[in-house]
């Protein structure tokens, strides 16, 4: 289920997600998986709902694959929040029909890292902070990936 970053296809987009408690920020790729761009945060509600509007992106996107940010602990061990996001790649598939690649990244400081940005460099509120933090993340967290596999190629 799990796919090595170096082994996901190319020429495709990739959608990043930051997957939180209460939200999933969302990221997508250019098609020579370049550049990630914020896209959207998903509010969480119901899990099927959730997959609906994901699927949606999925589809108008032309994703080919995924990334999800791992929350590793800072000690490079994986706890309960780690264990919750490989959940939730498993029941992508599982419980929504999302057949497609997914390969995990390290997030460790991705959310305090733009959050650092937005206050220092942006001078931005606190709420319009909350309203950008996930899908900032989630482009972070991609683009980390996607300049890994450049490194790579």
């Amino acid at each position: 289920m799990e796919t090595p970053l170096e082994d996901l296809p190319r020429g495709v987009r990739l959608l990043g997600l930051d997957i939180g408690e209460k939200t999933i920020g969302l990221a997508v790729s250019d098609s020579s998986q370049s550049v990630a761009s914020p896209l959207e945060t998903i509010r969480r509600r119901k899990f099927a709902k959730d997959m609906e509007r994901l699927k949606e992106i999925i589809a108008e996107r032309k994703v080919g694959a995924l990334v999800l940010g791992l929350p590793i602990n800072m000690d490079g061990s994986e706890g309960p929040r780690c264990q919750s996001v490989r959940q939730f790649a498993r029941n992508l598939e599982s419980l929504a029909g999302i057949a497609l690649p997914i390969a995990f990244w390290d997030e460790r400081l991705s959310t305090r890292a733009v959050e650092r940005f937005l206050i220092d460099e942006q001078d931005m509120t606190r709420m319009r902070r909350a309203e950008v933090i996930d899908k900032l993340a989630a482009a972070y967290i991609l683009q980390g990936a996607l300049d890994a596999r450049q490194r790579q190629a």
